[in-house]
């Protein structure tokens, strides 16, 4: 059969632009096809190593953890509220602070200002943890609490480009995007990197998840809170299997040529690539939304049975039925409160108790079910923000934004429980003791999933580039 194409063969080199413009009517359904054709033979479209982007991938080294859940605490919890208890403070509270104050993001510094919440000890451990985390609290023999985190921007936008990709700007890829391009996926029907939304993205938006200078295949896939997490997925109302068939089989054949013609691209390829997975996703996605097969008390685990845990809770329970499946990183997202995400720079009580209350019991559900089904060990769970908040009250009764010293916790995954790592001073102000930088978290993140982070590169700009740049070292300290 002989097609005529509206574009001519060029005497000059095609540019990646005019490839995709060339070949861009329905090289996805021609994946399609494709995808039917490898099934019907009982294959795995992915092909092998190297081939796609999604087939799975061997790590440098033998792994401690084998995928990643990113519990993102949008806006900056505080340090001194949550797990790293400061008595000094209750000492000065409602005086000047005696000691130096950085600059901050408003510089509207009031007087010192206490925690309104007692801390406990938890587990057998006897870790610090606040009240606002009694349900976290009874995991606390499984957390390794990192007290002297610290971050280069104290402001929402860059400080979250530069937790999720190590550059305070945008456009580098993800740590989810690394993950997915050093590992592949273990999953056929699912994107090897999801980010779980709850109806609120965070400053910086989608770039925070993007896949920068790697390959497109490797950026976050948003899932929507709702019935209906992909858009867009079902097949159009009255088309019906043999017009599909017929359609795909075409536009293969179409594409076969013109792949044939103009010659192999990377990025035509990472497209197919992703509409192959696309149509897997048609099926997968209903039945992992659907938890109706999960048992009561299981759903009671994750505060599903209550209105104010309902949402964070489904998306965890989401996150361990990816894991489940091999889905390689997965990012969850805080829903709107009506107090700006974890941001108090006012009524820092009710903000951070409303907030604190939303995920509480359903990430301790999560880690116990993990654990329960065996799988915490092989899974890497992350806690944070992408900076802490003052010792020092913001007006009367907020905090402003601390990237000098603030916490984070990682459970699971090659890491050492019911301990913490690094101090920040008297105050909670300042990290004094065993910093630990942003690219030190990825080293280390990095290092678990069975990579050295100097050699996991990709070439761009004329340098081999990294998550961690020329930075990073693993916190070994942490590690069990």
């Amino acid at each position: 059969m002989h097609f005529n194409y509206p574009c001519q063969r060029s005497a000059r080199p095609l540019t990646r632009r005019e490839m995709l413009l060339r070949s861009a009517n329905g090289f996805g359904a021609a994946a399609l096809a494709a995808l039917l054709a490898e099934d019907a033979r009982g294959g795995d479209p992915r092909g092998p190593a190297g081939v796609s982007p999604f087939a799975p991938k061997k790590p440098h080294f033998a792994p401690k953890a084998t995928g990643v859940i990113f519990l993102f605490m949008d806006g900056g919890p505080s340090q001194v509220d949550t797990f790293d208890p400061k008595p000094l403070l209750e000492k000065y509270h409602g005086k000047p602070f005696p000691a130096k104050v950085e600059p901050t993001q408003f510089n509207n510094v009031g007087a010192t200002l206490a925690s309104p919440w007692k801390f406990n000890k938890s587990g057998r451990s006897g870790l610090p943890v606040s009240d606002l985390f009694p349900h976290v609290g009874s995991c606390a023999d499984d957390l390794a609490v990192v007290r002297s985190m610290v971050s280069n921007f104290s402001e929402h936008t860059n400080a979250n480009y530069f937790m999720h990709s190590g550059l305070g700007q945008q456009g580098r890829p993800s740590m989810g995007a690394w993950a997915t391009y050093g590992l592949g996926s273990e999953c056929r029907d699912l994107p090897g990197f999801v980010v779980v939304g709850s109806g609120m993205i965070p400053p910086g938006g989608v770039d925070c998840f993007g896949s920068g200078f790697l390959p497109a295949a490797y950026q976050g896939s948003l899932f929507r809170h709702g019935p209906h997490p992909v858009a867009d997925l079902t097949p159009p109302d009255g088309e019906g299997p043999k017009t599909q068939a017929a359609k795909r089989d075409l536009i293969r054949r179409l594409d076969a040529r013109a792949k044939e013609k103009f010659g192999e691209s990377d990025a035509i390829d990472a497209a197919i690539a992703n509409y192959e997975l696309a149509f897997r996703m048609q099926t997968a996605v209903p039945e992992l939304s659907d938890i109706t097969r999960e048992t009561e008390e299981t759903k009671a685990l994750y505060g599903l049975d209550d209105p104010k845990t309902e949402v964070f809770g489904r998306q965890c329970l989401l996150a361990r039925r990816m894991a489940e499946k091999g889905v390689r990183f997965i990012e969850l997202l805080c829903q709107n409160l009506g107090h700006d995400r974890w941001d108090q720079h006012s009524n820092l009580k009710k903000g951070h108790e409303d907030n604190a209350r939303a995920v509480d019991k359903p990430i301790a559900g999560l880690l116990k079910d993990l654990k329960r089904r065996g799988m915490l060990d092989k899974t890497l769970v992350i806690w944070g923000g992408e900076f802490g908040r003052t010792p020092v009250a913001q007006g009367g009764d907020g905090r402003d934004h601390n990237p000098f010293g603030f916490t984070m916790w990682l459970a699971g995954g090659g890491v050492k429980g019911g301990i913490t790592h690094g101090e920040t001073d008297d105050f909670g102000y300042h990290a004094v003791k065993d910093k630990v930088e942003v690219h030190d978290l990825h080293a280390t993140m990095l290092h678990l999933l069975g990579f050295d982070h100097k050699k996991l590169t990709y070439r761009f700009g004329g340098r081999d580039m990294r998550l961690t740049d020329v930075h990073g070292e693993v916190v070994e300290k942490i590690l069990a």
